[in-house]
């Protein structure tokens, strides 16, 4: 099974739909825990009928639904039926996705020693190790990725060029890359903006925007776009 590129995806992913790092994903506001349920049942039976199985939150106000074919960790083309069927249900049940509250947090170290602190994580927030990284199948706690000091503000140690960034006299060890739907970045940025951040620099856009706090604290807002 072929894993699709994020224009792929981006393409021919249902309304409102939209990859979140490495899945497809949609939010809906079902606004009470009753049709959270009948949507979560239904798209339930879609699953087990399909041999398929998404990740699915309910909570009063909302189900998530989060799609990725684990064998191939990548998105195919069962995540896309599945997507398909899942916009469907929710579409009979009268809801639409709120692809502007998507998010995913993913928090980086910089550290030179990512051998040595990783077993101390995997211990911390009991996740397996996975390719060097603690990685809790039960979702609960964030995966956590490391990367020299030197390759700061370049997401998922992303070879970009630190000559561009203005220099920051923060000491700054840990960071979130904040990863958004590509539709809804401009508008997360505008509101981080409005809040008092500060943009730091636009120069790998639309793959990722480095912003930073009153404190100096530099973060990410990442998209799959342009990777």
């Amino acid at each position: 099974m072929r894993t699709l590129t994020a224009a792929e995806v981006a393409a021919q992913a249902p309304a409102g739909w939209a990859q979140i790092m490495g899945s497809l994903r949609a939010r809906y506001r079902t606004g009470d825990f009753a049709t959270g349920l009948r949507l979560v049942n239904l798209i339930g039976e879609s699953a087990e009928r399909w041999d398929h199985h998404p990740d699915v939150t309910l909570t009063y106000g909302d189900v998530i639904v989060s799609l990725v074919s684990h064998d191939v960790r990548g998105i195919t083309s069962r995540d896309l039926r599945m997507a398909r069927l899942s916009a469907e249900h929710a579409a009979h049940l009268g809801l639409e996705p709120d692809v502007a509250g998507l998010t995913q947090i993913d928090p980086g170290l910089d550290t030179a020693h990512a051998d040595e602190v990783a077993p101390f994580y995997s211990a911390l927030f009991a996740a397996p190790l996975r390719d060097g990284e603690p990685v809790d199948p039960s979702g609960q706690t964030p995966t956590v990725w490391w990367q020299a000091p030197d390759d700061a503000d370049s997401p998922d140690g992303d070879a970009a060029d630190d000559s561009q960034l203005p220099p920051t006299d923060h000491e700054q060890r840990w960071h979130f890359d904040v990863w958004v739907a590509a539709e809804a970045a401009e508008q997360r940025l505008a509101a981080v903006l409005d809040a008092g951040g500060r943009l730091v620099s636009d120069a790998h856009a639309p793959s990722f925007w480095v912003v930073e706090d009153a404190d100096g604290n530099r973060h990410c807002i990442c998209t799959p776009a342009g990777r």
